[in-house]
């Protein structure tokens, strides 16, 4: 039970919903929110994982956390985005 909330912290920081949310709003699509992830979106949330972890041995509630880890991916997909959209040089 522990492990599905935190995914689903990771998943509201992230995409906005929880897992039940998602699978009630797409109930045609089949497996989960993360395999309907871009790669770009894989990457941030593989990093998020990480941080969350870091800032559950700080003691950081859950509530800061969304918070926090929601700031992260936003910057996080900004800059994703940005790499994605240069021109690679030949």
């Amino acid at each position: 039970m522990i492990y599905a909330n935190e995914a689903d912290v990771l998943n509201v920081a992230m995409f906005g919903i929880t897992t039940k949310q998602w699978r009630d709003e797409n109930p045609d699509l089949k497996g989960s929110i993360r395999d309907c992830a871009s790669i770009n979106e894989l990457i941030c949330l593989s990093n998020m994982e990480n941080l969350n972890a870091v800032f559950i041995n700080e003691k950081m509630l859950q509530k800061e956390r969304l918070i926090k880890l929601n700031q992260i991916a936003i910057q996080q997909m900004k800059i994703l985005q940005e790499v994605k959209n240069r021109k690679l040089l030949k």
